[in-house]
């Protein structure tokens, strides 16, 4: 289920991703890189552990010109589909399953010449004669030629595409002792042979390989267990001769708009709309919530979630790649398959560094032969050194962390847009939150109602009536809290309607006591803004809106909308005042803090971040909930358009004290979306706008700011490994390239170190596989 060719939205450019065969070590992706961006029209990523690489194709270049100038560079590539993933898993196992019959026979042809070692030099000192010469070539050939030939094919490849890699190493410090000892077997001249060597190096060299393909393996099982949750079938709703069956469908069938069915104890098909039915659906595989969540008609559901003790009746909204976990399993694949900008230093290294290595390693052949310890002894440290300079565990460094990192986000309901994005989050330092929505649960409701001239059922029923058509949160607030308990509510008729923008609205409203006219809106607009029970509401956090009865007589019919609500702001503009009004009640609404919210800032505050909450609501309001919020900082008043300008004085006053600071945004609505791109690190709500998504770096699934403080300490933690992994890669090659160079280590010892760094690298990195969310 990875990514289809994506085309942007100019439509000139499409990014499509291939599965890359042949490459053995980090100088292998490196030079493919190099490869692929000197093509005119392409800009390549090839990441090592995932074998995988994300090409841009521009101005009307095809996948083909890619397919073949991956095989030009000595590689093969394949378009990643939708069956790839599964095709490969296939084709992956029969390929562990021969080379691990070829390392047994490599292994039970190779035991006989290393236990000689052990019999030529016991404990005791008394040594025992070594294997017939003849016998050791007839054990050693099959091993270096047969075994090893995909040493000798990848060395080829590469050279013939102009780069070295691991396979040019292995072959050409393998050959070189192989044919010194064939040379002296055959000619029977009076010196040591080394068959030992070469085929111990193949042996251990497979050996390493083998663990490391088990241990990659499992960087990718996040991936792996959410393709698993996805049932393969599905019942569906369909019309014979006029009656209605359910039919068991494979899920790639059904389209948008079938109704389909999800019974007890079953995982839900594909995400979809509840239309009938009441049940509680396991969501922790998407979004991290242990708690199951309550479901009934309207709610919705996401493909692989496991359904609960009841059954649902459910609408298909989104299928195929178009549902909520096949945009996970997208994200988390490109994000595996990107890179961090500390990996740049490893890939240069690697560029360049087989062969620096061929060089040590002649350097080293001529320096001992020179000195006088003979031709042989040259050979073979000029052969340790060639065989434990090997850059795998350099170019795994990297990938294996991020690839487990982003995999255990993805569980924790933290879903990263790349590896660039997790490692600037490891250096935030100042956070922006926006409140609705983000701080909030971003869903005002009336909270208090407080009756004077009128009783409180009264009340209600008048503002729900002069409320009725309009959109905005603060009337959906109060049409919900109407009609709440009311299966069907009647609204009282309405006419000559008027809204004043900034001020509320106006209407005569029939009632059973007949006609009144009546406003609905802002204590100033109705001569209450220094009234203590207003003053108090607002101080606590609330909107107030006011409910008031008008005196004088019926507006004329002929009197156009439009030209009395220029009256009446012409009224209010020139102070102008009616007979005062009959204040019916106060209604107070107020976007409830989410519950997890002041816990979530908390944390943040104790990672040593200072948070800072953006809104435009008035300074009382902001300063309630930042308040209830534990915030100390806060900015109100700002308008949706200055969000951006407020995180680039944010970032100047950060950077002043700290160059290296970095300022993160979360938000969720589609005003956010500018300052998220504004911002070092964007964080989007996951139940916020497509656009806050789409600009923001991170994105929290389970719309909780716990995620936020899930994020960086993850992003720390896969830092850290990097740093520990690329750290083992250099000083292993550091102190490993001089032992061998001055003779301390032989090209056995020397081929089990080379194959003990990449397992413990990659070992390391799956350590993260402990990291948990910290709620």
């Amino acid at each position: 289920m990875s990514a289809a060719p994506q085309e942007t939205a100019a439509g000139s450019e499409q990014v499509v991703e291939f599965a890359i065969g042949g490459m053995t070590c980090a100088a292998c992706s490196t030079r493919l890189e190099k490869v692929l961006n000197r093509q005119p029209g392409m800009q390549a990523n090839v990441n090592l552990a995932a074998e995988r690489a994300r090409v841009r194709l521009a101005g009307g270049v095809a996948a083909a010109a890619v397919v073949a100038a991956v095989a030009k560079a000595g590689f093969s590539a394949t378009p990643v589909d939708a069956g790839t993933r599964e095709r490969e898993k296939v084709a992956k196992q029969a390929a562990y399953a021969q080379e691990l019959r070829q390392f047994w026979i490599a292994a039970a042809l190779t035991l006989p010449l290393v236990l000689q070692m052990l019999w030529m030099f016991p404990a005791d000192g008394h040594g025992h004669a070594e294997l017939p010469r003849w016998l050791q070539l007839a054990l050693a050939t099959p091993v270096q030629f047969w075994i090893g030939w995909r040493f000798y094919d990848g060395a080829w490849k590469a050279l013939r595409g102009g780069g070295a890699n691991m396979d040019v190493l292995v072959a050409l410090g393998t050959t070189m002792a192989w044919l010194l000892s064939a040379v002296v077997t055959l000619l029977a001249l009076d010196e040591h042979v080394y068959f030992e060597g070469g085929a111990a190096v193949i042996t251990l060299v497979l050996l390493g390989k083998l663990l490391e393909a088990r241990a990659k393996a499992r960087t990718s099982e996040a991936i792996e267990a959410l393709i698993r949750l996805q049932p393969k079938t599905a019942r569906v709703r369909r019309e014979q001769d006029g009656a209605v069956v359910w039919r068991e469908l494979p899920v790639e069938a059904l389209m948008p708009g079938d109704v389909f069915l999800v019974r007890p104890g079953e995982a839900v098909p594909v995400d979809g709309e509840v239309v009938d039915g009441a049940s509680s659906v396991n969501e922790a595989m998407l979004t991290g919530e242990s708690m199951p969540v309550g479901k009934a008609a309207g709610d919705r559901v996401f493909a692989a979630t496991h359904n609960g003790e009841g059954a649902l009746t459910c609408r298909a909204t989104g299928v195929g790649e178009h549902t909520l976990l096949a945009g996970i399993i997208r994200l988390v694949g490109e994000a595996q398959g990107s890179k961090a900008p500390v990996q740049r230093l490893a890939d240069q290294i690697s560029g360049i560094f087989v062969p620096v290595v061929c060089a040590l390693a002649l350097a080293t052949f001529i320096g001992w032969w020179l000195a006088g310890a003979g031709f042989a002894t040259a050979l073979v440290n000029a052969v340790a050194v060639l065989v434990i300079a090997c850059p795998c565990a350099l170019g795994l460094a990297t990938p294996t962390a991020i690839m487990v990192g982003t995999g255990q986000g993805a569980r924790a309901g933290v879903l990263v847009r790349n590896a660039e994005a997790l490692e600037r989050a490891e250096k935030i330092k100042v956070l922006a939150l926006d409140k609705t929505g983000t701080l909030t649960c971003g869903e005002p409701q009336l909270t208090d109602l407080l009756p004077r001239a009128a009783t409180a059922d009264e009340a209600l029923a008048l503002a729900a009536a002069l409320e009725q058509s309009s959109e905005h949160p603060l009337a959906r607030a109060i049409l919900h809290h109407f009609t709440v308990d009311r299966e069907n509510a009647q609204f009282l008729p309405v006419r000559d309607f008027r809204a004043l923008p900034g001020h509320g609205v106006e209407a005569w409203v029939t009632t059973p006591a007949g006609e009144r006219r009546l406003r609905l809106g802002s204590p100033a607009w109705l001569g209450l803004a220094a009234d203590a029970e207003v003053q108090r509401l607002q101080q606590a956090g609330k909107t107030v809106v006011v409910l008031a009865e008008l005196p004088g007589a019926e507006v004329s019919a002929e009197v156009s909308a439009d030209s009395a609500n220029d009256a009446v702001a012409g009224a209010v503009a020139a102070g102008q005042t009616e007979a005062a009004p009959t204040i019916l009640a106060l209604l107070a609404i107020a976007d409830a803090l989410r519950p997890t919210s002041r816990a979530a800032v908390a944390r943040l505050r104790a990672q040593g971040i200072r948070v800072v909450m953006l809104t435009g609501d008035q300074a009382l309001t902001a300063a309630a909930i930042a308040a209830e919020a534990g915030v100390d900082e806060f900015r109100a008043g700002i308008l949706p358009g200055a969000k951006a300008a407020a995180i680039g004085e944010l970032r100047a006053a950060a950077q002043a004290a700290d160059a290296k600071a970095l300022v993160a945004m979360v938000g969720d609505g589609i005003n956010d979306a500018p300052a998220l791109a504004a911002a070092d690190v964007g964080f989007a709500m996951g139940a916020g706008s497509d656009a806050a998504v789409e600009a923001a770096d991170l994105t929290l699934i389970r719309s909780d700011l716990h995620g936020l403080a899930d994020a960086i300490d993850l992003s720390r933690a896969t830092l850290g490994k990097i740093r520990q992994n690329l750290f083992f890669a250099f000083i292993y090659n550091v102190l490993g390239i001089p032992a061998a160079a001055f003779g301390l280590l032989n090209p056995v010892i020397a081929g089990a170190a080379m194959a003990a760094s990449s397992v413990s690298v990659v070992s390391n990195s799956l350590l993260l596989k402990r990291w948990r969310a910290g709620r």
